[in-house]
């Protein structure tokens, strides 16, 4: 089974090599750095670390990354494919069991979510304000009602990735995903995936942003 695994990364120098290097400890060799428009040497990173690495010339946020990443995995004929973030914030060991999900359960999507386990020690603000606004924001726009709505884990087939067209090119490419799964009727489940919170991470800032994105989004569909 070929699965490659895509990570959209912006300004993410001093994280990029141990991301890259904990999806090779875990057997995942075929990787993808889609490098927004990084101001730092993100690129260079990758690329001594020897991943594949496809360039924006300028900063075109996370969705549109993650765009270009898919369509660079199908070009390589993908089985799979794996969406994970360049912030060192997921542990390549969830993907081996949301990959055998997928395939054991005639799946074309499997969803990441932080809250399914306790493994995850989420910050009280995120954990109580942010995530159950998100929850029942994004089950209003999208008819999806998921623990964790904005999480970038995410594995699929490569017809999941034909199919659902990116078109948020920011953050709301997260209900933008989730709107044309419950469209295409994808089946689809969440697997629990950690995530490690780092200071560098999203503040409250980011997570009002997102909220941001969803409103805008609402108004250019």
């Amino acid at each position: 089974m070929l699965v490659w695994v895509i990570i959209p990364a912006h300004n993410e120098a001093e994280r990029i090599g141990r991301v890259i290097r904990g999806l090779f400890e875990h057997g995942w060799k075929n990787v993808v750095v889609v490098d927004d428009g990084s101001s730092d040497n993100t690129a260079e990173v990758a690329r001594a670390e020897g991943v594949n690495l496809v360039r924006h010339e300028i900063n075109r946020g996370q969705g549109a990354a993650l765009q270009t990443g898919n369509e660079y995995a199908w070009a390589q004929s993908a089985e799979i494919i794996v969406h994970f973030d360049g912030d060192d914030q997921f542990d390549a060991g969830d993907i081996k069991g949301a990959v055998e999900l997928l395939q054991n359960n005639s799946l074309d999507v499997v969803l990441g979510s932080k809250i399914l386990d306790n493994r995850s020690l989420i910050p009280g603000l995120k954990k109580y304000f942010i995530i159950p606004i998100g929850r029942v924001v994004n089950f209003l726009m999208t008819g999806v009602w998921l623990t964790d709505v904005h999480n970038g884990f995410r594995v699929l087939t490569p017809l999941a990735t034909e199919k659902i067209v990116i078109t948020q090119d920011g953050m709301a490419h997260n209900s933008d995903i989730l709107r044309q799964i419950k469209k295409l009727k994808l089946p689809f489940a969440e697997y629990p995936v950690k995530v490690v919170y780092h200071e560098f991470g999203q503040g409250t800032g980011g997570g009002v942003k997102i909220i941001f994105d969803w409103l805008i989004s609402l108004f250019v569909k």
